[in-house]
């Protein structure tokens, strides 16, 4: 009785209670924590762990949640044969089990040279040889650094990711390397410069061409042209890039606002782009040009 009328007068005092509670939670959450068992407190440092590393996020998507870690030596012990330990490959560190996909990774399998190891460079360079089934991108083209990251993206989704390989891309300690990072930047890049054309070739679609020996060539405009559908046709005209002296046919919208600025009340679409150039001797408004032999 005595302590039911103590917290009834600790309800009286609401500013009592306040400071109480926190109190109270404390010594609560203090008394759970002694009781819970080493491997438990284990079991939610792993979980949290992951949390926080996955919030910071990590280059070319590599999973953060705590993983194992590879050696070569080891990887190379996954390579499906008889007695191996299973089948997996890596793809700019990140190892994969690709065990579904036996009949391609396995032992006689048309991709089987990928098992094991790390062979990220032919996956780009075509090279299937012992001098092309290596881990280093070097030299490759911002076009086969984004293949590269499409291929990495596809491992990603279709099979299961089962660690990080220490080598160039990954250090002991399963972090990335500065390597892998700037393979990061350089991806980022060319998806900047790939977002770039993809606009401008739907402002500016590519002209149908043709060439015969007896009329010489010809570029015209439709709205299929350059395989972008639209619902205008646009006249031919001499696109030029800034500090490039080569050209390329684009089809130019005549009617409407300029692309760069929405709002405007100008009715010339983007005739006015200066960018653009006129075909000599065609009418301004033609979609067909005659483009003479030089």
């Amino acid at each position: 009785g005595s302590w039911r009328r103590g917290l009834g007068s600790w309800r009286r005092a609401p500013g009592a209670a306040a400071m109480l509670q926190p109190l109270l939670l404390c010594l609560l959450c203090v008394s759970v924590a002694l009781l819970l068992p080493l491997d438990v407190w284990s079991l939610l440092n792993r979980c949290f762990a992951g949390w926080f590393e996955g919030a910071a996020g990590s280059p070319l998507g590599a999973r953060s949640t705590p993983s194992r870690l590879f050696t070569k030596s080891e990887l190379s012990r996954y390579t499906g044969e008889k007695g191996s330990e299973g089948l997996y490959l890596a793809v700019l560190g990140q190892v994969f089990d690709v065990s579904k996909g036996k009949k391609h990774y396995g032992p006689g399998g048309s991709y089987s040279f990928f098992a094991g190891r790390d062979a990220c460079r032919a996956f780009v360079s075509g090279d299937f040889t012992e001098n092309g089934l290596v881990d280093d991108v070097s030299g490759l083209s911002p076009s086969e650094m984004l293949s590269l990251q499409e291929w990495l993206a596809f491992y990603k989704k279709e099979y299961l990711f089962k660690g990080k390989l220490i080598g160039p891309y990954y250090d002991h300690t399963g972090e990335a390397t500065q390597a892998l990072i700037d393979i990061e930047l350089t991806v980022m890049h060319c998806k900047k410069l790939k977002a770039e054309s993809e606009l401008e070739n739907k402002i500016f679609p590519s002209c149908n061409s043709e060439w015969t020996s007896t009329k010489g060539g010809r570029v015209w405009c439709s709205s299929r042209s350059g395989g972008i559908e639209r619902n205008w046709a646009g006249v031919p005209r001499k696109l030029y890039k800034p500090g490039l002296r080569n050209h390329r046919c684009a089809c130019v919208r005549t009617t409407g606002p300029p692309s760069n600025q929405p709002s405007s009340a100008q009715n010339r679409g983007d005739l006015d782009n200066p960018t653009l150039q006129e075909y000599e001797g065609c009418h301004s408004l033609s979609d067909s040009c005659a483009i003479p032999d030089t």
